[in-house]
């Protein structure tokens, strides 16, 4: 690891993001002598102030300071019913699983181990000479250590901003442990993947043509915007937040992103708090043996944030969409649902909840599949979906060619390829034909 991320890391954990740099030689004499082996890095000092703008308080614009207020009433324990489904619950279970991260990967490559007891000693000894196969064992789980570290500060960053200590989380950890839950390695996985995805210039591929289609569509509907009275955008389903964020640098939007997972929202919190341009690193595809050209492409490192981030431009609001705004009645001039409205167990809930929001005569951009989950209240076909919304008050407006060739002819639905598979270097491709559409909500009622 660099000296600057091992600074960065090590300052994280031994005092949480830091506001200032008024103490910083200070805390790195604190980090040489509580890491030892740090001390031997020359010219820490130098490499913490160049990294310092990753340190810095969290956003305290009054956006922010207000969901803050609402996120901590809804996290404390008093409040609504104590089970699985309680933010607060849901939040420790993702502390787990980013605690447990390198335990539950290192499991799966032991078992990959065992089998490997399974060959022959003729074909051990091919593979031993040309590929120095079971040296791959040692290397992937000294990585997969590597990216514990990462997981361990995205941790203290949240048990930092959302007042966990370090009692109440072990507490928890041994009561999941004892009634045989395990930590949720796929949920952590998938977070994680979510950085090369959205902060990552890699991910850049898989972003490049459906950003720029939902932008342009964005600036066209108000080509002239103030700052002073901005134009309000809501981005439900946002996962680390990348989306809103683009948005956001155009000027002139006011960006407002909601996330129901946990696992991206601590993973989210942690870019905004620390969010100087490629401060961050790791090995995101270590935890899959498949689709691999070569090794090197396994245990690539990739960095993040591959831009800094202006946090003050937008506000994550944690929580159920179809619950969190019910305050927002008539507030938001946009919606932008991107591969989102699949993701709904009632899509109903959430085709009300998108016009409940909304300013009459508001906008309703969409970009996504119709992937269904496993247990769907209702699964509707495209078609459907025009011909409930068009009665619900919904007006579909003309789209730009740039945006895929239409789906429907007499429509101004049109369909996209959108990648959606995180590793553009993988022997294999995910892509979705996501539908996009813009729709205008009646003034009526």
């Amino acid at each position: 690891m660099k000296p600057h991320l091992v600074a960065s890391t090590a300052l994280t954990l031994l005092f949480g993001p830091l506001c200032t740099s008024a103490d910083e030689n200070i805390k790195v004499d604190a980090l040489k002598q509580n890491n030892p082996d740090l001390a031997s890095i020359p010219n820490l000092s130098g490499s913490v102030v160049t990294s310092l703008e990753q340190f810095s308080c969290n956003p305290d614009t009054p956006r922010h300071v207000e969901a803050k207020k609402k996120l901590d009433k809804s996290m404390a324990i008093g409040w609504g019913n104590w089970n699985a489904q309680h933010p607060r619950h849901r939040l420790l279970d993702a502390l787990y699983g980013y605690r447990r991260y390198h335990e539950r990967q290192k499991a799966e490559v032991d078992r990959f181990e065992g089998l490997y007891k399974y060959v022959s000693r003729a074909q051990k000894s091919l593979l031993e000479h040309q590929v120095n196969y079971s040296k791959k064992f040692t290397r992937i789980n000294d990585l997969l250590k590597k990216n514990q570290e990462l997981c361990d500060v995205i941790v203290q960053n949240a048990m930092n901003f959302y007042g966990i200590n370090e009692e109440e989380l072990q507490r928890h950890i041994s009561a999941a442990q004892s009634s045989g839950r395990l930590a949720d390695k796929i949920s952590v996985s998938q977070a994680l993947k979510h950085y090369v995805r959205d902060w990552t210039e890699e991910g850049e591929s898989e972003r490049k043509e459906t950003f720029a289609c939902l932008v342009a569509t964005l600036q066209g509907l108000f080509p002239v915007r103030d700052d002073e009275n901005p134009v309000k955008v809501l981005v439900p389903g946002s996962g680390l937040g990348r989306l809103g964020h683009d948005i956001a640098r155009l000027g002139g939007f006011e960006v407002t992103v909601n996330e129901w997972s946990m696992y991206m929202n601590i993973a989210y919190r942690f870019i905004e708090a620390n969010r100087a341009q490629n401060t961050h690193s790791f090995h995101p595809f270590i935890d899959g043996w498949s689709h691999h050209a070569t090794e090197s492409d396994m245990i690539r490192e990739l960095t993040f944030p591959d831009t800094s981030l202006n946090s003050t431009s937008v506000v994550l609001t944690e929580g159920d969409f179809t619950t969190v705004f019910n305050d927002k009645t008539g507030y938001y001039d946009i919606i932008v649902t991107y591969f989102f409205i699949d993701t709904a167990r009632n899509l109903m809930s959430y085709l009300d909840t998108i016009k409940k929001v909304l300013k009459p005569g508001g906008h309703w951009v969409n970009l996504g599949p119709l992937l269904y989950g496993t247990g769907p209240f209702v699964q509707l076909t495209l078609e459907e979906i025009v011909q409930v919304t068009e009665a619900m008050g919904f007006e579909y407006l003309d789209t730009k060619e740039s945006c895929g060739p239409l789906t429907f002819e007499g429509r101004t639905i049109r369909s996209m390829e959108a990648v959606y598979g995180f590793n553009n270097k993988a022997l294999t491709k995910s892509a979705y034909n996501a539908q996009f559409w813009v729709a205008r909500r009646s003034i009526k009622p």
